[in-house]
């Protein structure tokens, strides 16, 4: 998924930014609704850089700029480019038969930017002639859509994906679930304590709200070749390739 980083997509789906402002079980609720957008829990993530518990900040995580991310055995990490080389602007982590794209923004100092980036995504759903819904999720208010796509026999389809939303410190992290974690509490368990443990490195860098926070692929662990999991076309995969072991 591609939302707002300025990439057309062939379902309709059109990526953005906003470079005008400042830097610095489900329950469905009514599309006028708002809940926060990180539980009240403390000692759950996605942390910021400078908040993380001891035992959390940058042990046992893969170094992919902005984002830190949990090691887990047999998850597949993939970048994804802004075009033909182009830098890294999002990370989908396979793992169980099902992936998370995670994309980091600018937000500013003072305020959230879910429930406004919520209301483009599903707007520009509505256009793709996608269905969704919005639920309470862990994190307050997810949706969770049906999109069109067109399978490798040619046919259209539709498959499901679930969009999660948390503001932190001048940053908002966006994940979207694909595959059975998208509708699967069981499925989503290990990629959802991975978005619970992955933490986010803000630069100091003046950055307007919603501009892509800066990725590098894993270094080191990056391999040419992974195996493609079917029915996953929207995701759009770049060429770096790792498996976490």
């Amino acid at each position: 998924m591609g939302l707002f980083s300025r990439r057309h997509r062939d379902d309709g789906i059109d990526d953005a930014r906003d470079d005008g402002r400042d830097d610095a079980a489900d329950v469905a609720v009514g599309p006028g609704e708002s809940t926060p957008s990180k539980p009240e829990d403390v000692g759950v993530g996605p942390w910021d850089a400078a908040d993380a518990p001891d035992e959390t900040a940058f042990a046992g995580l893969v170094d992919l700029g902005a984002l830190r991310v949990p090691a887990v055995d047999g998850m597949q990490i993939r970048m994804e480019r802004a075009g033909q080389g182009g830098e890294a602007s999002a990370v989908v982590l396979i793992l169980g038969g099902s992936t998370m794209e995670l994309r980091a923004f600018a937000a500013p100092r003072t305020a959230g930017i879910w429930d406004e980036l919520r209301a483009d995504i599903t707007a520009q759903l509505t256009r793709a002639k996608a269905t969704f819904e919005l639920v309470e999720g862990d994190y307050g208010t997810e949706i969770i859509a049906q999109l069109p796509v067109r399978t490798p026999e040619g046919r259209t389809g539709t498959m499901a994906a679930r969009f999660i939303g948390v503001d932190g410190p001048r940053w908002f992290l966006r994940g979207v679930l694909q595959g059975r974690a998208a509708t699967d509490p069981d499925a989503a368990r290990q990629l959802r304590e991975v978005f619970a443990g992955t933490v986010v490195v803000r630069d100091g860098v003046a950055r307007p709200p919603r501009e892509i926070l800066p990725l590098h692929a894993p270094g080191a662990t990056a391999a040419p070749e992974a195996e493609e999991l079917p029915g996953l076309d929207p995701l759009q995969p770049g060429p770096t390739i790792a498996e976490v072991r």
